[in-house]
């Protein structure tokens, strides 16, 4: 694997965290948890991005498929994928299509 993917800028598989101001805490729900397990990657893991990250990217950057993610929270606010924007500081979850509706209700992202 690239040496950047080593260096939390490409996480992949063999994610090493990253630690600084361009630093966030990346934490999954259900079945993204099991994905940060089976890749043995930390709770939360540290990825290094840069300042204005889309959530494309950063699903690129670890190598997660669109698909697998439904909504980003941003600091606690839920997002879709496609409008979340990230940055350096920021405290960042991925959820998974398919969270039963009382947990959408109670995270906040019901009508997504």
């Amino acid at each position: 694997m690239a040496d950047h993917a080593r260096h939390g800028e490409g996480a992949g598989r063999d994610a090493v965290p990253a630690s600084g101001p361009d630093t966030i805490e990346l934490r999954a729900f259900m079945g993204l948890a099991e994905l940060f397990r089976t890749r043995g990657w930390p709770v939360p893991l540290p990825v290094r991005v840069h300042p204005g990250t889309t959530g494309p990217e950063l699903l690129r950057q670890l190598d997660i498929a669109p698909e697998q993610v439904e909504v980003v929270f941003v600091n606690g606010k839920a997002v879709s994928p496609d409008l979340a924007v990230i940055s350096g500081g920021d405290r960042v979850a991925l959820a998974p299509p398919g969270v039963p509706g009382p947990y959408r209700v109670l995270l906040g992202f019901r009508k997504m």
